[in-house]
């Protein structure tokens, strides 16, 4: 598989990294090409949501990729989980797809694509230097950081790249495991917009296994929350 992160589009700053990514791949543009920005000002994550950051502060990127997988929200998540281990975190996996230090949202992702024209993107932004007192008040609460600094977000990006691939080679039941080992959810009430019960980790598909009034409920998208809304 080729490189990651080759040929690589960078932004002062541009609306959205997915934005320009899903146009370069629609335009043919190879695997692995990677758009990255210091500061996005319509940075989309899950359900609408900005993703917010001081500029240069936090790793912003998004990867074109032409071999897929169905489980691409969860193989980003865990891939971006080994690179904030591998750098000495303890990160946690909030299914689908965010990361979380101390219970605390560090990154996200968002995976978007066109299976029928041959391609996906990988969005993945990254606190990596971002001071939380910075941010918005409403985001203070659930933000956190790698607290490191502005120029360490390049290296960040070499070691995620670097997971990124090596996690797109695994068996789908390697990432599964994965992602379990990390699961931020599990054994925990949660909250959707359909009920409340306990999550009972993820299924050979992905979903999310959720007991709820004696029954066994299989998410497979949407919204989740710790305890009751």
């Amino acid at each position: 598989m080729p490189q990651l992160g080759l040929p690589r589009v960078h932004y002062a700053a541009t609306d959205s990294t997915n934005e320009r990514a899903r146009q370069l791949a629609a335009g043919g543009a190879p695997h692995g090409t990677l758009v990255t920005a210091a500061s996005q000002t319509a940075g989309r994550g899950r359900q609408g949501r900005v993703w917010t950051a001081p500029a240069g502060t936090s790793l912003l990127c998004s990867v074109v990729l032409r071999e897929t997988t169905a489980l691409l929200p969860l193989v980003v998540g865990v891939a971006a989980a080994d690179a904030l281990a591998s750098l000495g975190y303890d990160p946690k996996l909030k299914w689908p797809n965010d990361v979380h230090l101390d219970g605390r949202k560090v990154a996200g992702i968002l995976a978007e694509g066109r299976p029928a024209e041959g391609w996906a993107v990988a969005g993945i932004g990254i606190n990596v230097a971002v001071r939380v007192n910075d941010l918005p008040t409403e985001l203070q609460e659930t933000a956190a950081s790698l607290e490191l600094q502005p120029a360490e977000v390049e290296t960040v990006l070499g070691i995620l790249l670097m997971a990124l691939e090596a996690r797109l080679g695994d068996p789908e039941e390697v990432v599964l495991e994965a992602f379990r080992e990390r699961d931020a959810l599990l054994g925990r009430e949660v909250s959707w917009s359909g009920g409340v019960g306990v999550a009972g980790g993820i299924d050979a598909s992905g979903r999310l296994i959720v007991s709820s009034d004696g029954s066994t409920v299989l998410l497979d998208a949407g919204e989740v929350h710790l305890g009751t809304i």
